[in-house]
């Protein structure tokens, strides 16, 4: 996550962006508003102080909150009620007082961050037939048995039951379940649906469209039987 943080002290900027990238944040630091609001575009959280040489900082916040959605924490001296109403009126998330703790900042951040950004919840299992798949505990059942499943052939399955009987495109299958870092040879997708049959017993549980992608179908051997006179 790329932090800029907005401080015109540098003993005090410097010691917060040694602690922040100690912990894995890629940190920017400027000095004034005017830099703040030529730079806050790249960031994905802005920690700004208050007490800027150029601009007041309540300004600088209700600038960029007029233009952004950008998580923003605000950081002063001034610890009035009316400071911290006039903080969050102006457009900040949440308001830190100094001298503050570094263990009570990234509690902070990690609930801006929870609240802008909220964790998507984990779907319920999917039946398709026999086929029972269970994303929460990444676990695949067919006919009651499980079924001995790779990370990728589980989140390949996944994808084709979540839209069973429609075609999923190969690009979107690689992008979903490999990734946009996913630079291997088509053929690997391939290899994953043959070993995904061959799992689930009967290759045409998945069926291969060519030119465009897979479905997940239910194959004859698996469908019930009709009623006699039907």
């Amino acid at each position: 996550m790329h932090v800029l943080v907005v401080d015109a002290d540098p003993s005090e900027s410097d010691a917060l962006t040694r602690n922040l990238r100690r912990h894995g944040y890629q940190v920017e630091r400027v000095e004034t508003g005017t830099t703040a609001l030529r730079r806050y575009r790249r960031a994905d959280l802005l920690l700004l102080d208050l007490d800027l040489p150029d601009i007041d900082g309540l300004e600088v916040c209700r600038a960029i909150r007029g233009r952004s959605e950008l998580p923003i924490i605000t950081l002063t001296e001034r610890g009035d009620v009316v400071d911290r109403v006039l903080g969050l009126q102006a457009g900040s998330d949440d308001f830190l007082v100094k001298p503050y703790g570094f263990q009570e900042l990234m509690a902070r951040i990690e609930a801006v961050m929870r609240r802008v950004h909220p964790r998507p919840s984990v779907p319920g299992p999917l039946t398709h037939g026999p086929l029972r798949i269970n994303p929460r505990s990444r676990e695949a059942r067919l006919n009651g048995e499980v079924v001995e499943l790779t990370r990728k052939e589980f989140d390949l399955l996944h994808l084709l039951a979540s839209r069973a009987g429609a075609v999923v495109s190969r690009k979107e299958v690689m992008s979903q379940v490999w990734g946009h870092v996913w630079t291997t040879s088509s053929r690997t997708l391939d290899m994953h649906v043959s070993s995904l049959r061959r799992k689930l017993g009967d290759s045409d549980w998945i069926v291969t469209v060519r030119g465009v992608g897979f479905r997940l179908v239910l194959p004859a051997s698996e469908a019930q039987p009709l009623p006699r006179g039907v």
